[in-house]
């Protein structure tokens, strides 16, 4: 179901993207923001884990280094049928961690200094286990699609509306696109483009901590991780950039008080509930 979710929201978001951009002008606002989308698209297919692993100065390191962690990753790896990834260690002291990487192949696990402090090794396995999850069924990259395609959204908006303050206006074919409908679409697409990117990466998530739980083997592992590392991101603060925080397993800004419609994650208190529903049924 969450696939089939996951499928529905991407269509939607893609047909937001040309809806939009024929509002704006067209037939060829159409073809200019499926232009867009496919530059972007690309661009964040081949680059898009590098970008994120250098901004968070995350470093490679190698067996000799963290011998005990290798050889924790290679074991849920083959568990999972997925190659062995990159690991990389970030220098920060909130305990979080990440997975990216456009194939499983090409894939690459950062945890924090932090992460690797706080938690016992079971717990480090259930999380190992999610973002190995993630690795499998190439969430980041949905993820990271469906944001780019928001990105185009809103772009898409903000030109039209230097357009209309400058008195632009469109044609296509000799007509003018409808002006009111496209002053609803600035205002209103990109909002929406952001709950539907939003909506994918919270469905991405639970489907993580199902494939993880049983990659590790017990779903209280990384229930009793996701405990820890909840109550941690409070009280520790890291400098995220807003655009990757659905990329962690938790979210490391801390967001009181927001809108559940507009976070990158499900409620913990739901991901905890479920993962120990999940216990009691195995």
């Amino acid at each position: 179901m969450n696939n089939i979710k996951t499928i529905v929201l991407m269509v939607t978001l893609t047909l937001m993207l040309v809806f939009i951009g024929a509002l704006l002008d067209g037939k060829s606002g159409m073809t200019y923001a499926l232009i867009v989308a496919f530059t972007m698209n690309f661009i964040t297919y081949w680059f898009s884990d590098k970008i994120v692993l250098r901004m968070y100065g995350a470093r490679q390191v190698i067996e000799a280094e963290v011998p005990e962690l290798f050889g924790m990753v290679r074991r849920l790896a083959f568990v999972a049928e997925l190659p062995t990834p990159k690991i990389y260690i970030i220098d920060a002291d909130q305990p979080n961690a990440f997975a990216t990487g456009r194939t499983p192949q090409n894939g690459a696990l950062a945890l924090t200094t932090g992460i690797m402090r706080i938690l016992t090794r079971e717990e480090l396995e259930g999380v190992i286990g999610h973002e190995l999850s993630h690795i499998k069924h190439r969430d980041i990259l949905v993820a990271t699609v469906a944001a780019t395609i928001a990105g185009a959204i809103s772009y898409l908006a903000h030109m039209a509306q230097w357009a209309m303050i400058f008195g632009g206006r469109s044609h296509d074919e000799g007509k003018g696109s409808n002006p009111i409908a496209a002053l609803v679409m600035m205002i209103v697409g990109p909002i929406a483009a952001m709950l539907v990117q939003m909506a994918i990466s919270r469905s991405r998530e639970y489907g993580a901590d199902d494939g993880g739980a049983r990659i590790a083997g017990n779903p209280l592992h990384l229930a009793n991780a996701l405990k820890t590392l909840h109550k941690a991101s409070k009280k520790i603060p890291m400098d995220a950039n807003p655009a990757t925080s659905h990329m962690f397993i938790v979210n490391p800004l801390s967001g009181e008080g927001l809108l559940k419609l507009f976070s990158t994650h499900p409620p913990i208190e739901d991901r905890i509930k479920r993962l120990e529903e999940m216990a009691m049924r195995i």
